[in-house]
Order: structure tokens, then sequence, then C-alpha cells
């Protein structure tokens, strides 16, 4: 027993020691701008990677995400995998990344690919979602390699594509050819940015639809000659204010989902058009007079474990089904874009438990359990690479993700890389 906490208490001091190597490497990892859309600079961030971890005796792949959604030879979808095998047999621990970022977007005051070190944080579009998270697991791992040489086991760590647009140029794809197959792979962390005490067990269901009414085309100072397709989508629109809104409102689930407002279902309204398309920005004229023959909505339903997707589509079908009876000459398309249901990691899992206790150890205090509001890339884990041993754990505050000058905290950071590593510890290294 106390050779064990000496080892522990020299894998908590190799992290405290590497502080300056995980600023850099954070920095490093943001200067990569690796935009998606449209999916930029993954080759060159996948290279750096790979130049890291071969130093540190990985094996490691780069693997395109070739046909996948996304992937075209501007913008390949190039993805990470490094694997470092134990000195004997036994179960292996990957931790999972994506290496994309949102847009800029406005309002920053901060250098958004510079990397900025102030006040113990560091500023910059992914520093906190999640190339903190990216670094953190990094160090966590090259400090377990260091003080525990004779591990038994596999480590895996990747940095993946696209998780922003659905991660389908990425985990979809790698879990499509095996990478998290549970033959190869038994436990599963990916370090989103849910704050250093939280143990994230899944997310809500999503589903995603294209609406699209349809009219007559005529010339706009005769509309009595057509038939407006956007005056049918607005009775749509209305319908749902009226009946669909209210009753997500009053669905309420037993998941902990965070914050309190996602624990019911909700829908966003994600675009309207109708009519003619936008015009380019330099174009100056007017647009023509037509009556709009056609008009489109896309929705973003998150759903409850409580639903089914079967149930979610039922509903806005009974809407449109409904107004083709009120509304003369209604008619429309219903086209699904893609849907991934709920997913909870069991309390008692292995990866669970090793991550409590890690917490427990470095921030002396009992995890918060929850339920992320919107999906990640545990849903492909567990969907298409039918591994189930999967959470979500890793340093930064979820409401800056995406924000104007984003940051993570160095501290925060140096806690999750403890807990990281303390939970690889546990989960590779017998007791005795």
């Amino acid at each position: 027993m106390d050779a064990r906490i000496d080892s522990q208490t020299a894998l908590l001091a190799r992290i405290d020691a590497a502080r300056d190597d995980l600023v850099a490497l954070t920095r490093d990892l943001i200067a990569f701008p690796t935009l998606n859309p449209p999916g930029e600079a993954y080759l060159d961030i996948c290279e750096y990677l790979e130049r890291r971890f071969s130093g540190r005796g990985f094996a490691v792949e780069k693997v395109r995400a070739k046909d996948a959604p996304g992937d075209s030879d501007r913008y390949p979808r190039w993805n990470v995998i490094a694997r470092r095998e134990g000195n004997a047999p036994g179960q292996c621990v990957h931790f999972n990344s994506h290496i994309d970022v949102v847009e800029v977007g406005r309002g920053w005051t901060k250098d958004p690919f510079g990397g900025a070190v102030e006040d113990g944080k560091i500023y910059g579009r992914g520093s906190c979602d999640m190339k903190g998270g990216l670094a953190a697991s990094i160090i966590a791992v090259e400090a377990f390699l260091d003080t525990h040489p004779d591990f038994a086991g596999a480590i895996e760590i990747s940095g993946t594509a696209d998780e922003e647009t659905g991660g389908y140029g990425g985990v979809a794809y790698l879990a499509e050819h095996g990478y998290f197959s549970p033959e190869r792979v038994q436990h599963v962390i990916i370090p989103e940015p849910l704050n250093k005490d939280r143990i994230c067990l899944g997310h809500r269901g999503v589903w995603w639809a294209e609406i699209e009414t349809h009219g007559r085309i005529a010339h706009g100072s005769m509309p009595f000659l057509g038939d407006c397709a956007v005056r049918h989508m607005g009775a749509v629109v209305a319908e749902m204010e009226r009946s669909l809104f209210p009753a997500l409102a009053n669905k309420r689930t037993d998941m902990p989902v965070v914050p309190e407002g996602a624990r019911q279902s909700t829908m966003n309204i994600n675009s309207l058009h109708g009519g003619q398309t936008e015009r380019p920005k330099d174009y100056t004229g007017f647009p023509a007079a037509v009556v709009p023959d056609s008009a489109r909505m896309i929705i973003d339903r998150r759903y409850l474990i409580e639903e089914s997707a079967d149930e979610v589509r039922g509903e806005i079908v009974a809407i449109l089904e409904k107004l083709k009876v009120e509304r003369e000459k209604f008619t429309y398309d219903l086209r699904e874009l893609w849907q991934v249901s709920p997913t909870m990691t069991a309390k008692d899992s292995p990866v669970v438990t090793a991550t409590a206790r890690a917490i427990e150890t470095v921030l002396k205090k009992q995890p918060d359990y929850v339920v992320s509001p919107g999906t990640y890339d545990q849903k492909h884990i567990d969907r298409i690479g039918r591994m189930h041993n999967c959470i979500a754990y890793g340093p930064g505050i979820l409401d800056l993700a995406h924000q104007p000058d984003e940051y993570v905290g160095i501290n925060d950071m140096i806690d999750s890389a403890k807990v990281m590593a303390l939970s690889l510890r546990d989960l590779l290294s017998p007791a005795d």
C-alpha cells in the first residue's frame, strides 16, 4: 500500500512539474485554425500530434475519413490515433478529443488563435472546447507513462475531426472501421469542458428534420393567382407555438441534464427560408415580384431518454397532417436529416467509478453526475462502436464554449489532468 501511495504522489507531482509544458502545448494547439466548417488545418494539427505521440513511443495512424460528409480534396477529414501497449495484456483506456473548432464570430478582444495567457487563463477559439482538454489528457498520459512504465493493458489518444458538425468525418467514421469496438477499447474518456468536478454520463437525443411547404409561383401584384408557400409555413410555426412548444415544456426527465432548462424536451427552429434565394452581398438590384412556391424550415429537436424517435417524429407529422386538413392546398415534404438516441452510461461502470475516486482524491469532494443537453461524440462510440463504458470529463466551463474571448483555466487543466491520470492508473494498474 505504501508503494502505491508513493507512486500516486509521484504521478501528481509529475503533472505539477509539467505546468509550463501544458501551457505551451495548449497554445500550440490553439494556433492551428481548425475551423469547421469548412474543415481547415486538420492535417497540420494531426501531423503535429503525430510527432508528439511518436516521440513518446506510441504507434500512430493518420486516418482520412474518405467520402464522409464534408470530406473533399480541398478539405480532407483527417484524424490521428495513437496507441501504446503496456508490458502485459490488459484493458485499453482511450482518450478522445475533437480537433475542430467553430467559427470565430464577433466580439473578441484577444487574438482568437494567439493563445494569450493572462491571469491564469489561456484565451483562444477552441481553448475550452476542447483543445485544453486534449492537452490535459496528453499531459496526464505522459505523466502516467513516466511514473508507471510497467503498466498492463494499452493506452490510446485520438484527435478527431468534425465533432462540431456531427462527428461523421471523425469518431463516426472511426467507429464504423472498428477503432471503438469493445474488443479493441474497454474505457473511453472524452475531455469535453463539463467542469472539472463533473462526470458527464451521456446526452439527450437529437432529431433534425427539414419541413418544406409548397405553393404556386405567380406575379407578386396578383398573389390570388398563386399560392404562397411562406404563408403555409407561417401556419406551421403558429401551430407549433400553440400546441407543440407548450407540450414540450411539460415533458420532464429523470436524466441529470444541465442546465436545468434542458431537463425538458426542447426544439429550436434552426433556419427558415422562403421564396427567392438570398442575393449575393455585392448585388445592388431589387428582388423580383413573385409569389414564393417553396418555404423550408430546419428544426433541431432534443429529446429525453423517456421518449422515442418515433414519438418525436410523430408530433411533427401530426401538426402537418392537421394543417393539411384545415388549410386549402396545403402540401408538404418532411425530410429527416439525422437522428441520435439519448445515451447514459451507468454510474457503477468502471470508468465512472474510477473517475469519481480520482475527483475525490484531487478535489476533495464528491463528483456531480450530469448529462449534456446536446450530443457529442459519445453518440457514435455507443451506437456504432457498441462501446458503452464511455464518459465525458475534462477542464473548462461549458458556458464559454463557442463564445468570444473563450478561455480555459490553467489550474483547471492541471486538476483535470490529475483526475485523468489517476483514473488511468486505477483502470490499468492492479491494486497492491
